[in-house]
């Protein structure tokens, strides 16, 4: 997988250096000239209707103005160009067969387990005390891991703080969980999670997720508002639990190579425009987020956890935070620390 991956990766490269898109058009790898024109291509893992699809669209809106037309941006929603495998998606991004995306941190850990301590349950309060964490050094360290994948991390949008939902009973205790079927990300992190309170996780692709609950193969699942909403889930599930349990981060995400290909003043122009449009997405995530909430609600049964309740679950997944202290490593997690 390195030698192939190493190889695209020269390839890439390989065509910026000769120049091969001077005609004016490119592909996702492009040379360095000044006034190079670009057609890339960004894929999200949810709908076109969500936050994430604002922000890859704002992006987009960004690079546009700031480069007068030079860099134009394709949007696929729902992982048109991977099968809808965000972990396959991934793999695109890294061996450059496309140029942006935005994927959230729990699917990079299929691919390297230190991606997951951003996600570690109950790491953070709220979301001012992870806006502190990753200005404080959460963001640094994630770029330096990303660069090890061949990808130039150009910030944080955020999925938010992921609640679960099924179709059984109310949660409000550990022993709630127990025997419940729920899908979750294909993360090692996630099934510990949940076999640690006693559920019966499965992973599957997001793109089944719907369908899985409508036929009742599966009990519920967890995911933040804005995708729980936007993916209509809230269609086909009866209860509601939040309790903030995990931080979600999105990966704005660019081909480290076709990065490094820019000329300085292209990449100032795509780092500001990722800047502007992560700050956008977040604010609107944010934003939605208690206006969605309150329209499941009429839905749903809403329970809303109390610190007590919280405690009860928290005390009961410490051990995750032993076991998984050698894989994430200790600089990662002082990295990612609360303030």
């Amino acid at each position: 997988m390195k030698f192939g991956r190493a190889v695209a990766i020269a390839a890439v490269l390989g065509l910026g250096l000769s120049g091969c898109a001077a005609s004016g058009g490119t592909d996702n790898a492009s040379g360095n000239s000044d006034g190079e024109k670009y057609s890339w291509d960004f894929t999200i893992t949810v709908s076109d209707t969500s936050t994430w699809y604002a922000g890859a669209e704002r992006f987009a809106e960004i690079l546009d103005e700031k480069s007068d037309g030079r860099m134009q941006v394709n949007i696929f929603a729902n992982e048109q160009l991977s099968g809808g495998d965000p972990a396959a998606g991934v793999e695109q991004l890294m061996n450059g067969d496309k140029a942006f995306s935005y994927n959230s941190t729990i699917i990079y850990s299929g691919i390297d387990p230190r991606f997951s301590a951003i996600n570690a349950p109950f790491l953070y309060d709220n979301y001012e005390t992870a806006d502190a964490a990753i200005e404080a050094g959460g963001l640094a360290a994630y770029q330096d891991l990303a660069a090890e994948q061949g990808i130039e991390l150009l910030g944080f949008g955020e999925s938010g703080f992921r609640q679960v939902t099924n179709s059984k009973a109310e949660i409000t205790s550990p022993a709630d969980v127990r025997g419940l079927k729920l899908r979750v990300p294909g993360s090692s992190l996630f099934l510990s999670i949940f076999e640690k309170l006693g559920a019966d996780p499965v992973t599957m692709n997001f793109s089944e997720v719907f369908t899985s609950l409508q036929t009742g193969t599966i009990d519920g699942q967890e995911n933040p508002y804005d995708v729980i909403y936007s993916n209509g889930l809230s269609e086909v599930q009866d209860y509601l639990t939040v309790w903030n349990y995990v931080y979600d981060p999105l990966m704005l995400g660019m081909n480290k190579a076709l990065f490094d290909s820019l000329s300085a003043e292209d990449q100032a122009i795509v780092q500001e425009a990722a800047q502007e449009a992560n700050q956008y997405q977040r604010d609107l995530n944010r934003e939605r987020g208690e206006e969605q909430l309150t329209e499941m609600g009429e839905t749903m049964t809403v329970t809303e956890l109390t610190s007590d309740q919280v405690a009860e679950f928290r005390s009961a997944l410490q051990p995750l935070y032993e076991e998984y202290a050698s894989v994430w490593t200790e600089d990662l997690v002082d990295a990612v620390a609360p303030q």
